[in-house]
């Protein structure tokens, strides 16, 4: 394998003194989407999570970060961030919202620090997986180290589809 390619995400959690774990994955197949992953890396659907990027009634924006089988329950997200509603922002936004591209969005190293809610779900893991910033890049860490990189906080945001 050619030489390990470090992402931002990566510099930053080593700069914040984070222990990670990296994971890498093909993704010639295009297979980008969060369950396609959580197979690809073999892990359970519950302990990958994918990073959403909402704008809340007000014209702020507010990150979610929630297991990649559920989805987030719009409702609970507003409320959480004390939005009277919040909506996904169109997958043409990511980039200039957040300095990544769909399928490469991490809660960690984005353009500005936005509000950040990670589901409560991950308060009862030891680690969770999230995006390395990049496709075919994922790195797991602890939710305590993940909340502390990305200023974040918990609350129930996701729901079963």
């Amino acid at each position: 394998m050619a030489k390990e390619n470090k992402t931002n995400v990566m510099r930053i959690l080593e700069a914040e003194k984070v222990a990670y774990h990296p994971y890498y994955y093909e993704n010639h197949d295009g297979k980008i989407d969060g369950v396609s992953v959580a197979a690809k890396l073999g892990q359970d659907v519950d302990h990958v999570y994918k990073t959403l990027v909402t704008r809340g009634a007000s014209g702020g924006f507010f990150v979610f970060v929630v297991p990649v089988a559920e989805e987030l329950n719009l409702k609970a997200a507003a409320k959480s961030v004390g939005e009277k509603s919040v909506e996904m922002i169109h997958v043409t936004e990511i980039n200039k919202v957040t300095g990544y591209i769909r399928g490469g969005c991490s809660p960690v190293g984005m353009k500005k620090q936005y509000v950040t809610v990670l589901d409560a779900s991950c308060e009862a893991l030891e680690s969770m997986i999230v995006s390395g910033g990049k496709i075919g890049t994922q790195v797991e860490l602890s939710p305590k180290d993940l909340m502390r990189v990305a200023g974040a906080k918990t609350a129930p945001v996701a729901i079963r589809p």
